[in-house]
């Protein structure tokens, strides 16, 4: 792995779990690391649910497009984080892939938005402690 590691959240439609994965590890990794985040089938805007409950934790990804997942999005990463998006993440050998089953929180009031926020911090938390950023 790179000194500076890129890590890729992917969910299908990248307006909610990967844009609050990716919010989470921008700003509880700063410039340690390169966040990049990436949709199968991408919205035409972040989740305003999803951008409300980062903004209660103090994040905010009101700016964030969704993107679409690409190849090269994939090459460049060190560790792919994939979120319900099936079979549409393109194996590359030598890459770290992990895949974290969170509800979507599509069409969820906020209330439901909160635990799958969590969630999230904990997992990007626990990503960070096992890549050792220095």
């Amino acid at each position: 792995m790179s000194e500076k590691p890129t890590v890729l959240f992917v969910c299908v439609h990248n307006a909610g779990r990967s844009q609050m994965a990716a919010g989470y590890l921008t700003a509880l990794a700063g410039d340690r690391v390169e966040v990049l985040s990436a949709g199968s089938e991408p919205k035409d805007q972040v989740n305003p649910v999803a951008v409300a409950a980062m903004a209660e934790a103090g994040i905010d990804i009101s700016r964030n497009e969704p993107k679409i997942l690409t190849v090269d999005a994939v090459k460049e990463s060190d560790v792919v984080v994939t979120m319900g998006c099936g079979d549409a993440c393109p194996i590359f050998p030598g890459k770290r892939y992990e895949d974290w089953e969170l509800d979507d929180p599509a069409g969820r009031a906020i209330e439901a938005v909160r635990p799958i926020r969590d969630e999230i911090r904990r997992r990007v938390e626990q990503l960070i402690s096992e890549l050792e950023l220095r």
